[in-house]
């Protein structure tokens, strides 16, 4: 019975969009690798990137709770006032009919943004210690899949939209958690682009060697 092995050398590395083997040169750190072929870029050398992942996760954190806890919207129509904040928005959809669009909203707002904080924040984490445990490989394999869903910034376009339709027949009140998923939006973009996966394999690939070797001289230790 076969098993798949991994390559020694870690420098090897096929382009995600044409699938060419190549070798990744050494990189100045802010320079990048592109590939021959297509031209995509193969890997970039960020700078310091764990710590300014984790400072940019952090300020997520604060930012994601200030939006969810205060209200983003408020309006004024004949004399009666009216706000709501992004989770009750989504309730209001649901209570109203529009159950679909009130799970899309809450998924997609709320939910989804939370866990690409979240995964991001236990990898960081996980990757600065000196032995990175198991479970950082795997929040890394899932951490994609919570960034595609996260669509703070589509759910703001729609705000938008609804407001420049409504402003002609209610007074419209922006809430500061308004302002603040605008700032969350971008603050998101810089915790990705920051972000250096390559590091973090590298690290998780380590402490599995030193595992293994531990684990080699127990059992030699155990014989003898």
């Amino acid at each position: 019975m076969s098993y798949n092995q991994p390559v020694g050398d870690t420098s090897l590395i096929a382009c995600l969009h044409c699938d060419l083997l190549q070798r990744i040169p050494e990189l100045a750190p802010g320079a990048s690798a592109r590939c021959p072929r297509c031209n995509k870029e193969l890997w970039r050398h960020r700078e310091d990137s764990l710590n300014r992942t984790l400072a940019l996760t952090l300020a997520a954190v604060v930012l994601y709770v200030v939006a969810n806890t205060v209200p983003m919207l408020g309006l004024t129509i004949v004399g009666r006032d009216a706000s709501t904040t992004v989770i009750g928005g989504a309730q209001h959809l649901w209570d109203n009919g529009q159950k679909i669009v009130g799970v899309l909203v809450l998924f997609t707002a709320v939910i989804a943004p939370a866990l690409q904080i979240g995964l991001m924040l236990a990898i960081v984490l996980g990757a600065m210690r000196g032995r990175p445990p198991r479970w950082v490989g795997m929040l890394m394999r899932y951490h994609p899949t919570t960034r595609i869903w996260s669509m703070i910034e589509v759910m703001m376009v729609g705000v938008l939209v609804a407001l420049v339709k409504i402003a002609d027949y209610a007074t419209v009140i922006p809430g500061m958690a308004l302002f603040v998923l605008w700032v969350l939006v971008f603050i998101l973009a810089g915790m990705s682009a920051s972000f250096d996966s390559r590091e973090v394999w590298e690290r998780v690939q380590w402490a599995d060697e030193a595992r293994c070797d531990a684990d080699g001289n127990r059992v030699a230790e155990e014989m003898s």
